[in-house]
């Protein structure tokens, strides 16, 4: 018999539940001495739920347990794989358990409870939880420790690829908890079935300590699929670097926490050919690389127009192969004219400057180009406006607890 309990944990319904599913459970009693000449009291009734022998309990399922005529003493639930946590209401006749239970486990229920003339009351029960056809848990997450480090910029997503699709988004979406040291608004987004992004509304604040708990051990994914484990992940967005730039004009001009900090002729895109040109927008500073091969997008060797060449302090800005770079070779036309196949190209020595005071998650923006740089090509979530991105966020945005 399946059977879950959901919503408000206590009522006057769980009350009535209390009376119907006590006689499910097994039940001793012990009595200890009373007032002399006094009348006995009742045995405290106690109710569990799941009932007693019930089979294919949801893993989000909630344990509860309540006590009429008297208070909990102690609630154990034990299986193979661990005892489940729970909490006790301060008035003593309420217990439910916290989190997730694992699929395809089974649980002994056991609880002691006494009335008010100090009579113990013991049941005992047992469920069984859904069996799992498949199990998911994340192939990858950003930041991390080996790719950005642990310290990031302002502009940083969290980004999380499962290995297998997940189908019910709701219920482990719920399931990703992000703290804060400075609460912020912010939201998850899918971009497919296995991608998941989580950004604030607007850039982090500096020096903000952030926590992701993936409490995905037990949660159900899809049909038959439940996640295998959890996962924590601690960073700390630094200071506030923004750079801008502008096709038009030229410049770089990069700003730490509100402070004009260095400012580097550019250029950009030549155009003619819609790939020619650098995307317009908000980007994130993807990488940083010390040498880079480049070799032309979409033509092979052999053929007009192709070229592979090697770049040094080059810092990556989206996936259609855009870099913020040293280019010796168009120094002439820098902070003039747009000769570059995409690239944003600067000095030797500004490139240098340029890597080695960059974080990653830093926000590149890049306004003048037609052409937008696209919400999927490279870290482009913040290409999409708060509305835009909430469409496509399960649980719509909360604000982030303090850490």
């Amino acid at each position: 018999m399946r059977q879950a309990i959901r919503g408000p944990i206590w009522g006057v319904s769980l009350l009535a539940l209390a009376l119907a599913a006590s006689s499910c459970s097994e039940t001793t009693s012990t009595r200890t001495a009373g007032t002399p000449g006094a009348t006995p009291r009742a045995d405290a009734a106690v109710a569990v739920t799941p009932l007693n022998g019930a089979v294919n309990v949801p893993t989000d399922a909630t344990i509860l347990v309540s006590a009429r005529g008297g208070t909990l003493k102690d609630v154990t639930v034990t299986g193979r794989k661990g005892p489940l946590r729970g909490a006790l209401s301060a008035d003593g006749t309420r217990w439910h358990s916290w989190g997730t239970i694992p699929p395809g486990a089974s649980y002994r229920v056991t609880v002691t409870a006494v009335n008010p003339d100090g009579k113990l009351t013991q049941t005992t029960s047992s469920f069984s939880t859904v069996k799992p056809q498949e199990a998911f848990s994340i192939e990858s997450v950003q930041p991390n420790k080996n790719d950005t480090g642990l310290t990031v910029g302002v502009g940083m997503p969290i980004m999380l690829t499962f290995d297998k699709p997940i189908t019910d988004r709701v219920s482990v979406e719920r399931n990703l908890v992000v703290t804060a040291s400075k609460p912020v608004s912010g939201a998850w987004h899918w971009f497919d079935d296995k991608t998941v992004h989580f950004r604030p509304k607007t850039f982090w604040p500096a020096h903000t300590k952030v926590r992701l708990e993936a409490r995905l051990a037990g949660v159900r994914g899809g049909k038959g699929l439940y996640g295998k484990r959890n996962l924590t992940l601690d960073f700390k967005i630094g200071r506030s670097q923004i750079t801008r730039g502008s096709t038009d004009t030229h410049y770089l001009t990069v700003r730490r926490d509100g402070r004009k900090v260095r400012v580097m002729p550019m250029s950009a895109g030549q155009g003619g050919v819609w790939k020619y040109y650098t995307t317009n927008g908000i980007h994130l500073a993807m990488s940083r690389e010390n040498v880079t091969v480049m070799t032309s997008p979409g033509i092979g060797p052999g053929e007009s127009g192709y070229y592979q060449m090697t770049v040094y302090d080059t810092v990556r800005i989206s996936n259609s192969g855009e870099y913020v770079h040293a280019a010796p070779w168009s120094v002439g036309s820098q902070g003039n004219s747009n000769v570059s196949h995409g690239c944003v190209n600067v000095s030797p020595a500004d490139a240098k400057w340029f890597l080695d005071n960059t974080l990653i998650g830093d926000p590149i923006i890049i306004t003048g180009s037609p052409r937008p740089l696209e919400p999927t090509n490279g870290w482009g979530q913040w290409q999409e406006n708060w509305k835009e991105w909430l469409k496509w966020s399960s649980t719509k945005h909360f604000v982030t607890e303090e850490l």
